[in-house]
């Protein structure tokens, strides 16, 4: 299996043309905080595809993590703006929760 970590979105917006698929995976992730009277939390997004290069299935990955007030629906916000930034790339490409990885590991 070889994942392909990006730092940052733009790496991985960059990879998208290599993509076998039009789905890019996400999943949210809390980061607990060492105090929970905070009124903030934060979220670690993470982001898959798969992409093919010659006979090796490679997973792209990128993590970006978001803060945001614990009531608040940012989360909602954040997945709108993603598909904004996808759809303007490829149209044909959706955003789908899920866990990518163990999809991953069955396939290959």
């Amino acid at each position: 299996m070889i994942v392909i970590f990006c730092d940052n979105i733009e790496d991985f917006v960059r990879f998208l043309e290599k993509r076998v698929m039009n789905e890019i995976f996400y999943e949210f992730k809390e980061i607990k905080s060492q105090s929970d009277l905070s009124s903030t939390a934060n979220i670690e997004i993470v982001l898959h595809f798969l992409a093919k290069v010659e006979d090796s299935l490679i997973l792209y990955e990128t993590k970006q993590l978001i803060s945001k007030s614990k009531n608040s629906d940012s989360d909602k916000e954040v997945i709108h703006t993603l598909k904004n930034v996808f759809e303007n790339v490829d149209p044909s490409m959706s955003l789908i929760k899920g866990k990518i990885r163990e999809i991953f590991l069955s396939y290959s």
